[in-house]
């Protein structure tokens, strides 16, 4: 996704600076709980492949109701959940309509293509939001020798646009019109649960016009491992079979599924904290020389911000940073993303800042 360097620095050397590892490069870096690691010692399991595992069967049950959904299917990975969308509500040849830096484009292995046959047509939207004017334009029209449009995606909370958040408005526009025309659409909602909270909404408000919903347990919530994947009955039983089609098929996966199940239930209660980090991140790197945000448009847990006016390239000033034990990625040669999440606390955060200003010193 990002100019990462966490492979280039050994613990040892990570330590070098005497002081605890800040690590923003994103909230998949979590650590489970003690609690989650007791739920997943404890958890009672079976054949996931066979339906049997009482764990696993739980979570979905408990996401379908959260969702208010007829079924929602347990998957290892986001990216899985959002092809596995792909392919259902899709045909070989068509055109997927997707923000240019939405993650399904850019960040999974071009399975857009590889495993449904589709075509991305991106837009650029402003924040990553886009609106159903700028999407009516790109639809194909009904020429037989066009590629024609099978399915509309959108993200929220948008990863590359600084986690910005869909207002409820123009999403359900989008989902009303699509619908009108007889098209699906699909919510990569990994980090759905920030934007309910950025909103003070429900997600089942949020969510409630998609064809189907991807969210992802193993961010902002907190778990370990997995993403589940939420719609109707039948369209559950035909992910069911693509999931085990791409390897899918976990066997005795209650032992993740505890882990997320805590997730599910408690994670979304401390992610206001992690939006409150995210700001303060933001509001403290604007009055840093060379760095160039926008603190107003921070709404979640995500802060991007430009480097140019320091002279430094994203990589240089990743690799400085983790001399100082505080790991973030570049997403551009002069851009760098921090996310917040629960093993970040304001104090780490406050680190990270002054890190970032004697580097710009």
């Amino acid at each position: 996704m990002a100019i990462q360097v966490q492979n280039a620095f050994q613990s040892d050397e990570r330590n070098m600076a005497g002081a605890a590892m800040v690590d923003l490069r994103s909230d998949t870096v979590t650590k489970p709980t003690p609690e989650m690691r007791r739920a997943m010692a404890e958890a009672e399991v079976g054949d996931d492949v066979y339906g049997e595992d009482p764990t696993v069967n739980h979570l979905e049950r408990r996401a379908a109701e959260i969702f208010v959904r007829e079924a929602a299917i347990f998957v290892p990975s986001g990216t899985m959940g959002n092809q596995i969308a792909i392919k259902i509500h899709t045909r070989q040849g068509q055109e997927v309509i997707c923000e240019e830096r939405a993650h399904i484009f850019n960040y999974e292995m071009a399975m857009l293509a590889h495993f449904s046959g589709c075509m991305p047509r991106p837009i650029y939207g402003e924040d990553g939001i886009l609106t159903w004017k700028e999407i009516e334009k790109r639809i194909s029209p009904k020429i037989y020798y066009r590629a024609q449009t099978g399915l509309i995606a959108l993200e929220n909370t948008h990863n590359m646009a600084g986690g910005s958040v869909y207002p409820p408005e123009i999403a359900d526009e989008i989902c009303d019109r699509a619908h009108e025309m007889r098209l699906p659409v699909h919510l990569d909602g990994a980090r759905i649960f920030n934007a309910s909270v950025a909103l003070g909404k429900p997600v089942r408000e949020i969510t409630k016009k998609f064809d189907s919903v991807m969210f992802c347990l193993s961010k902002g919530l907190g778990a370990p491992v997995g993403s589940l994947l939420v719609g109707s009955r039948n369209f559950i039983e035909q992910a069911r079979v693509y999931r085990k089609s791409l390897g899918g098929g976990m066997r005795q996966a209650g032992v993740l599924a505890a882990a997320g199940i805590i997730a599910l239930e408690k994670g979304p209660e401390r992610l206001r904290e992690d939006h409150e980090n995210a700001r303060f991140l933001a509001e403290g790197l604007a009055s840093i020389r060379g760095i160039a945000i926008a603190p107003a448009k921070v709404k979640t847990n995500i802060v991007v911000f430009d480097i140019s006016g320091t002279g430094m390239s994203s990589e240089e000033m990743a690799r400085e940073l983790a001399a100082k034990n505080i790991l973030a990625s570049g997403i551009g040669p002069q851009a760098i993303r921090l996310v917040t999440h629960t093993d970040v606390d304001r104090a780490a955060c406050t680190r990270a800042l002054e890190g970032i200003r004697e580097i710009c010193r």
